[in-house]
């Protein structure tokens, strides 16, 4: 019993020898996980609450869109782009506003959320759809300067062929017919034998668009 009670001893011994050594890094260690854990906690709080307000502005987007109310369109997509621009709800909104603002009429409230999106978008692809629609607006308030200059950085594979015949309708807008069969003719290559209906819809519609220009040259 006392060779027991001695080998204790010397466990306990050694317990304290090694918690006075390590003791404060273990300690400074359990307390760096524990305010890490609520300060995850925290964010993942804070995110959920951010989405969760987005998503009821962008569900009053959604329903100004559908009574066609512009205004009520544009303060809420506004007020959600200010406060809760890292969400994918601003992303969406601002694409959403400008097509209700498009359908108003007015081109000049459109640009607006376009150019925050072209910009500012957190998704690429939708950064590169905004440029898109941006200059299509651009193009119909006369602005062709502008409305090309959205159009020059390399877009997504995807609107390749949208992107040039866009261009192509803006050098026709210009005068500029041997420009405008150029972008015509790279939207067709582009789009190759696309079989999908609306890829080959545009296709043929670029093609229309070249041959009436006459054609390749």
């Amino acid at each position: 019993m006392a060779a027991f009670d001695l080998e204790e001893q010397e466990q306990i011994s050694q317990i304290k020898g090694w918690w006075e050594q390590y003791g404060k890094l273990v300690t400074a260690l359990t307390i760096v996980a524990a305010l890490a854990s609520v300060a995850w906690q925290g964010w993942n709080w804070y995110v959920g609450k951010q989405s969760a307000e987005a998503s009821a502005l962008y569900d009053v987007i959604q329903q100004a869109a559908a009574e066609r109310n512009a205004q009520k369109a544009r303060e809420a997509a506004g007020t959600l782009i200010e406060k809760y621009s890292s969400t994918a709800y601003a992303d969406l909104a601002a694409l959403l506003s400008a097509k209700v603002q498009v359908e108003a009429g007015d081109l000049k409230n459109a640009r607006v959320p376009l150019s925050w999106a072209a910009e500012k978008a957190n998704d690429p692809a939708l950064r590169g759809l905004a440029k898109l629609r941006l200059a299509a607006v651009l193009l119909d308030d006369k602005a062709y300067d502008e409305a090309l200059a959205q159009l020059q950085s390399a877009p997504d594979e995807s609107l390749a062929a949208r992107y040039a015949d866009l261009k192509g309708d803006i050098l026709v807008a210009q005068g500029k017919p041997a420009e405008a069969r150029a972008a015509y003719k790279a939207a067709v290559d582009a789009l190759g034998t696309a079989s999908k209906v609306e890829a080959a819809t545009l296709r043929e519609i670029a093609q229309a668009k070249l041959d009436a220009l006459g054609g390749a040259q």
